[in-house]
Order: structure tokens, then sequence, then C-alpha cells
């Protein structure tokens, strides 16, 4: 079977650290050109400036990777989609719930697919821990995502941006986690949103969900950690305690603790090339629409400057 002809479109760090390897060590996929105003991809690989560029001149393009921030992925995904391109979004996968809802459609209409992917669904602990919670009643849970925004995330002034997230660009991914393990739907209660009064999205979060069985499910997010960094999610249950670390590659059972090797973005990839070979598209938005609820209804407080 011939590799899908795979374009990266945006060559930052995600695309440079995770995208690429996982591309070059997978059987199922060929780089066949990047895109990038900005930067150059690997020696001897086609590069053109922007995506209409490619699309028009360069070599033939079976999928696309959108690794740009989120605030102009909807127009580069119709773009492709309109020449029957299939597109993997980087998390999150649009700046609105809407505009995701509308790429979905339309690439039902095409015929072509569209995967918004969760990097954090394939960390090595994530599969087994929801296979052990599916008969538990789980009666708590508690998520500290605590980060150097600095080390992470270096200059990425988007980031600030309306639409970039802010402290909830890696709270997503234990959002992402959060719901795929857990047996019930969760939903959000409260939220206090703490606000740099010189940037427009927020440095921390203290967020208080609850899943529909009454679960209470509190989250602590803060982008202003030094020193040790925590991605934790603990839940209680009826019987015992299961702990995610590392942000899920380290899982801890009442039986012991499992560490395994850490094969997101190749995970990620597998399941890209299995979507599109049995023409499905996989679109499933309830981490950010739990974001979406925390600004909806979260508390705002201003707190000191943030400078990078």
């Amino acid at each position: 079977m011939e590799p899908i002809r795979i374009a990266i479109v945006g060559v930052g760090k995600i695309a440079r650290d995770q995208h690429m390897p996982a591309i070059e060590g997978s059987p199922s996929f060929s780089l066949a050109a990047t895109v990038s105003p900005h930067h150059k991809g690997p020696e001897g690989i086609p590069h053109h400036s922007s995506l209409e560029e490619l699309l028009q001149d360069g070599p033939a393009v079976d999928a696309v990777a959108l690794c740009t921030p989120p605030q102009v992925r909807y127009d580069l995904a119709v773009e492709a989609l309109k020449r029957g391109v299939h597109v993997f979004l980087e998390k999150p996968p649009g700046a609105t719930l809407s505009e995701v809802d509308a790429l979905r459609d339309r690439a039902d209409k095409v015929g072509v697919t569209l995967f918004a992917s969760w990097h954090s669904r394939f960390a090595a602990g994530v599969a087994p821990a929801r296979a052990w919670l599916s008969d538990r009643k789980v009666q708590k849970v508690s998520i500290a995502w605590r980060e150097d925004v600095r080390v992470w995330h270096p200059g990425q002034d988007w980031i600030w941006e309306p639409g970039g997230l802010g402290v909830f660009d890696p709270g997503i991914n234990a959002l992402s986690i959060l719901t795929h393990i857990l047996p019930r739907p969760v939903f959000m209660q409260s939220a206090v949103l703490s606000i740099p009064e010189n940037r427009a999205a927020p440095i921390a979060a203290d967020i208080h969900f609850s899943d529909t069985g009454g679960a209470p499910i509190h989250m602590d997010l803060d982008w202003r950690q030094t020193g040790p960094q925590s991605w934790d999610i603990v839940v209680e249950t009826d019987e015992g305690t299961l702990k995610l670390s590392q942000g899920g590659a380290v899982l801890t059972l009442p039986s012991g603790t499992e560490h395994n090797e850490d094969l997101e973005y190749p995970g990620l990839y597998s399941r890209f090339a299995n979507l599109i070979r049995g023409g499905r598209s996989d679109v499933d938005i309830d981490p950010f629409r739990l974001v979406a609820d925390a600004f909806l209804r979260g508390e705002r407080r201003i707190v000191e400057p943030f400078h990078d």
C-alpha cells in the first residue's frame, strides 16, 4: 500500500518536535511538503510559503496536518477540504466551536477525513485507565496541571490573544483525558480565571466540574509554576484510587504502577491513517466545549502583568 502523502502547515516547535518525527517513523505516511511563511522545513523537502501555493503549484498531497495557531486554521482547513485533501487538526481544533462544527459538516459533504486530534489521549496510561474505570463508581477527581509557560511556550504571543486559550492550551490536554476516561459525561459548575492585566487570556484557572453521577471534579491550572512541573489526574473510586501522572504516561492503580513508552504522536498518526483508509472522520469537541463553558461562566480576576 502506497504511503499517504502529507504536508505540514506551520513549521513551529510542535511540528518540528512531534509531527515530523512521527511522520518519519510511520510506514503509513510520507512527508511530501512543508508550508510556512516564516520557517522552512527539513532540507530536501519541498517548501511553500502558503497552502494555496502548495495546492496550486506544489507536489501532490493527500493530506495536511495543520500545526498553525488555532485562530487561522478554519480558512486553511476549508482550502484543503475544497481540494479533497484530508485534514489533521492540531489541538485545539479551532478558535470556536461553531467553526469546527462547520468543518465537520464540510468534510462529510465532500467525503474526506477530518481529524480533531487530542495527543494526550494517546499517552501510555490513558487506555488502561479508561478500561479500569469503566465498571467502577467514580467518587471524586482532582486535576493539577501546572507548568512554566516560559519553558514550554516561549515567545508565543498568539497564545495570549483571543482564541489562543492561555493556560487552557495545556489545560485542554487534561480535559481531553478526563472526558475520555470517565464513564459519565462531565459538565462545569464554576470557574475563576486569573487574567494578567496586559493579556487577553488566563494564566491560571480554578475550576469545579461534576459528572452526571454527582462526583465532584476539581481542576487547578497554572502557567506560573517553577521547579517541578505537574500533570496529574487522581480519580477516587469505590474500589480504590487511580492516578495518571506525567501527562498520562504513568498509571498507578491499587495493584501497582505501570510505566510504558510514550507514543502519543505516533498513535495520532496511526489513528489518522486508519480514519483515511476507512473513509471516516473523528471530530470530538467535548474537551473544547468544557473550555468554552469556562470562558462563558467563569469569573474573571485581573492579576499582575505577565512578561515573557
